[in-house]
């Protein structure tokens, strides 16, 4: 078993999850809770997460210095390695923030780097930096802006990096945590699959007798929890799509083609766009959008559970990203309210079954796939549960949302048309609620700014920008600006996440 202690870092359990694809049990602690551990749990090697914190904050996450008298094999992660130097004599001060791919060049042969090329690239997400090594560490690894991207104290079997090797775009990522845990502690591998059936079977167990309803857009997430409710319970689960105004242009007809031809059941469709509109109205603040749409969903659930008998459970298709970023442990910073995430009103007295709580999306796709369920449906790009709001910055009134859904949809054509839909991750428009001048025909005039976000990723927790032919950008633009009442320019959106995250708001 590995021990993982979390400071609070966004991407902890991803560690967890990739120690889980090499079938490795792990389990994940608040610092708080470390020596308690160590004696009942008797791990064979520590993690030490990154988080959002500075070692010298007051209040900042730490741990015991004998912690480290262990005797364990060690790997400090970004801000758990700078705890490490910091408690073990070295020195840690603020640097400049870094965030997205770094250059890594591998200056001494380790057992960390078994495999690793040279030079390779490597995710940053650091304010602080470790200006000296502690007693008896020695640097394994570096990259241009950070000298020590990697340390090893070969006695007693302690690592530290800099970067994040369990986020996808680190390249050698998974092989360098493969390593600590093959070569360092010594533990085997093996690949793991995915337990459908006990999926199937824990829903089947929490609802019993019951009846479930649930929220279904259409998306892949919701797609996939239906289907295994479906399979588990059949006919005593009530999908329900609401037509909240917020969603693509033709959602509500794919939604009754998925669940009818693909899932077997008709879903209930509730017409909610007037209640939607009328709440969001004079609305600009993103947190503010969030908890209407949230609350308003639960309204109608409300209203429909009146017409419906025997509903003990209301199912979503939460994920575990939507988890993290609507902050999943103790020291973890809020990133963002997810619509989904935070529980139910106590009066609405239903049990809240989230089959796909646990799993990231790549997994999620895979569950879908196994079922049964169609690959246009199952690598359907991510739409937001919370619809067009989020993408519209500023007030969602019916004219900027008529904007938004038209330029979203050229996106989204134009992307096909240039065959890149399955390889990107999402591709969309914002309403950015800013302004500049145009000049169409002969006239100037003053209009708003349109951007496009196009990012590829596997696990949602990081993503890097996608570059597009100018070919295809110059299109989308061109038919933005032409097709879309009242749009002055378009550009488009190159950040990568972090420092960004993958919606606007």
């Amino acid at each position: 078993m590995i021990l993982i202690v979390d400071f609070g870092g966004q991407t902890t359990h991803l560690i967890g999850r990739r120690l889980r694809d090499m079938g490795i049990n792990s389990e994940i602690v608040n610092p708080e809770e470390v020596n308690k551990t160590l004696l009942s749990k008797k791990p064979k090697g520590i993690i030490l997460s990154g988080g959002p914190s500075s070692v010298y904050e007051k209040g900042a996450p730490t741990l015991p210095r004998s912690f480290f008298e262990c005797n364990i094999p060690m790997l400090g992660i970004c801000y758990g390695w700078q705890l490490m130097a910091h408690l073990l004599g070295g020195s840690v001060k603020p640097s400049r923030k870094e965030y997205g791919p770094a250059q890594l060049e591998i200056q001494e042969t380790a057992p960390l780097f078994t495999g690793a090329d040279t030079y390779s690239t490597v995710w940053m997400s650091h304010g602080d930096s470790v200006l000296e090594a502690p007693p008896g560490f020695s640097v394994i690894a570096r990259t241009q802006k950070v000298k020590f991207g990697a340390v090893v104290n070969h006695k007693k079997e302690m690592y530290g990096v800099q970067f994040h090797p369990e986020v996808d775009h680190t390249t050698f990522g998974t092989e360098i945590l493969y390593n600590f845990i093959k070569r360092v502690c010594k533990l085997k591998t093996k690949k793991t699959e995915i337990d459908i059936k006990g999926i199937i079977s824990s829903i089947k167990g929490k609802v019993g007798d019951g009846n479930v309803i649930c929220a279904v857009s259409g998306g892949v997430d919701s797609s996939v929890a239906a289907a295994l409710i479906a399979k588990a319970i059949g006919k005593k689960f009530y999908p329900i799509y609401v037509e909240s105004g917020l969603m693509r242009v033709g959602t509500k007809e794919e939604v009754k083609e998925i669940f009818q031809k693909h899932i077997g059941i008709t879903p209930i469709i509730v017409d909610a766009r007037k209640l939607f509109l009328g709440e969001l109205k004079g609305v600009t603040d993103s947190e503010t959008k969030r908890k209407i749409i949230g609350r308003l969903y639960i309204q109608v659930f409300e209203n429909e559970l009146k017409k419906l008998e025997g509903i003990t459970h209301l199912a979503q298709g939460t994920i575990y990203s939507d988890v993290i970023e609507s902050k999943g442990s103790k020291h973890a910073a809020k990133i963002k309210s997810h619509h989904n995430v935070g529980g139910l009103p106590a009066e609405m007295k239903l049990q809240l079954l989230e089959p796909l709580r646990m799993f990231y999306k790549d997994q999620v796709r895979t569950i879908g796939l196994t079922i049964g369920l169609p690959h246009e449906v199952v690598f359907k790009q991510v739409f937001p549960g919370p619809g067009q709001a989020i993408r519209i910055m500023g007030e969602v009134s019916e004219k900027r949302l008529a904007q938004q859904q038209q330029a979203d949809t050229i996106v989204i054509e134009e992307i096909k048309k240039a065959q890149l839909y399955e390889k990107v991750y999402m591709s969309f428009s914002i309403m950015t609620n800013t302004f500049s001048t145009a000049v169409k025909g002969d006239g100037r005039s003053f209009m708003e700014v349109i951007a496009l976000r196009i990012v590829e990723s596997r696990d949602v927790m990081t993503t890097t920008w996608v570059r597009i032919p100018y070919d295809t950008l110059q299109t989308i633009s061109s038919r933005i600006v032409n097709e879309v009442p009242d749009i002055s320019r378009v550009v488009y959106d190159i950040t990568t996440k972090p420092p960004a995250t993958m919606e606007w708001e």
